[in-house]
């Protein structure tokens, strides 16, 4: 039996980050992978979907060059489907065509040793790979997530896609309906509608994105709206039939029965933890299939057990992924690193984008912090002036008691960069006085900010 100082379960961005972390640091290391090193954010989510998005972004400005005076008449564009082919292909070739051998290559030349296959811990210090023992010393599970897919009467007898699916399909449907209204389904929703397809998108709660502050999920849902996309605020999905052409009807809540080619499943993923054998180890994940892990990334429980990556539940981010990933190939080589979570940046990278940082009003409040809230619309920004476009809004709240930022949310154009100054200010707790003497350059989106920090800055106190 082979045996290593680690083994990780899953080739996804933490597995791999770890394992080339530990093999150039002169560990034994190998990676369990059964399908793509890298995961899914290379090849059928994160990469693709942002290619995608930005062909469609710019099939828009065009579409609006006459408005902001780019050219004197309006341009003509192709056709959807001609021009959905050229998306795809730029899309397949900035992905590699799903193809992972480079990123093996990279693997073995780091030193790490990849093992393909299916990976199941069969007792302590030993883990089966399609029938062969490993031994291992340390065990690190990154095995991510994989789609839900919904509970509903007669799903399986129409066609339907994931997002990983629809991100490597070339098919331009003529119509779509997307089942949830969270990040992956309103950035389909509007790549699919600027490319000329009908699309609905269902969601079962009161808002869009149902975590990010309330005026900013409104203002995103005005603007796919605006933009031909049948957005549905609580309406859910009752049962489904196929139709005489091959597509769906669907039998909604609000009593109406929508045609469509195709469905996206959009209801969120759930962590890739089933038939692991975690059993073994004495560790017991929880319903939902999440593994408990301490501010060091150790399993709870377990010494020699460490998770990364949605299997925690922490944040479903690559960008959290790997910062797991960091933190525990920094504790395996001897530190003492802990995490520190109160500044996760998220985002929705539809035109414009919604990023948010910290907590929202509602979770602030429910924790009892002493919530201080303060917006602005972006259009009293000069920038948003000499953009043009949609209109956005920021948003900031701060404890008033402690006088520190402890959220921020934002819809508007390249909100997922600017907003990473508030990212910063939770994560070092910049107290409020010191922001708002910040100065930001003239005309920029940032300067939004200003405002809002001096008003904050009057209305919370600096502890003695």
């Amino acid at each position: 039996m082979n045996s290593f100082e680690v083994v990780i379960l899953g080739g996804g961005s933490a597995g791999e980050l770890v394992a080339t972390t530990l093999a150039g640091a002169g560990r034994s290391v190998a990676l369990v992978e059964r399908l793509r090193v890298g995961g899914e954010c290379p090849y059928v989510a994160c990469i693709p979907s942002k290619t995608m998005l930005r062909s469609a972004e710019v099939r828009q400005l065009v579409r609006g060059a006459h408005d902001l005076g780019a050219v004197s008449e309006p341009v003509p564009l192709d056709g959807d489907d001609v021009a959905f082919a050229a998306a795809v292909a730029r899309r397949d070739r900035i992905s590699d065509h799903r193809d992972d051998s480079g990123a093996a290559r990279s693997l073995s030349q780091a030193g790490v040793t990849l093992l393909r296959g299916e990976g199941q811990i069969a007792a302590d210090g030993v883990v089966v790979v399609d029938g062969r023992e490993v031994g291992w010393h340390d065990l690190v599970v990154a095995t991510g997530s994989r789609p839900t897919r919904p509970d509903i009467d007669g799903l399986h007898t129409v066609p339907t896609w994931t997002s990983d699916e629809a991100l490597s399909s070339a098919h331009r449907p003529e119509s779509l309906l997307i089942i949830g209204g969270g990040p992956v389904g309103c950035e389909l929703a509007q790549l699919y509608a600027r490319f000329g397809t009908r699309t609905i998108v269902v969601e079962l709660g009161p808002q869009l994105a149902a975590r990010e502050e309330p005026a900013v999920a409104k203002r995103l849902g005005d603007i796919l709206r605006a933009e031909g996309v049948d957005v549905r605020l609580e309406v859910g999905v009752r049962s489904v039939t196929s139709t005489p052409s091959g597509g769906a009807q669907v039998l909604l809540s609000d009593g109406t029965r929508p045609e469509v080619e195709r469905l996206i499943l959009a209801t969120g993923r759930h962590p890739d933890t089933e038939g692991l054998g975690l059993d073994c180890l004495g560790v017991v994940v929880g319903p939902s299939g999440l593994i408990a892990v301490d501010d060091t990334g150790r399993v709870r429980g377990r010494q020699d057990v460490w998770a990364a990556g949605d299997v925690t539940g922490t944040a479903p981010f690559t960008h959290v992924a790997n910062y797991q990933a960091r933190l525990i190939s920094d504790n395996l080589l001897g530190g003492t690193r802990h995490a520190d979570y109160r500044a996760i940046p998220r985002a929705i990278y539809t035109d414009p984008p919604v990023a948010s940082v910290g907590r929202t009003t509602a979770d602030a409040a429910e924790a009892g912090i002493d919530v201080v809230r303060v917006s602005l619309d972006l259009s009293e920004v000069a920038r948003a002036t000499t953009e043009g476009g949609p209109s956005g809004l920021l948003v900031v709240i701060a404890d008033r008691e402690n006088n520190a930022v402890v959220g921020a949310s934002a819809i508007g154009p390249r909100a997922d960069e600017w907003l990473t100054e508030m990212t910063l200010a939770i994560r070092a707790q910049i107290p409020i006085d010191v922001l708002a003497d910040v100065i930001h350059a003239f005309p920029t989106f940032s300067e939004a900010y200003e405002p809002l920090l001096r008003q904050l800055a009057e209305q919370t106190s600096t502890p003695d």
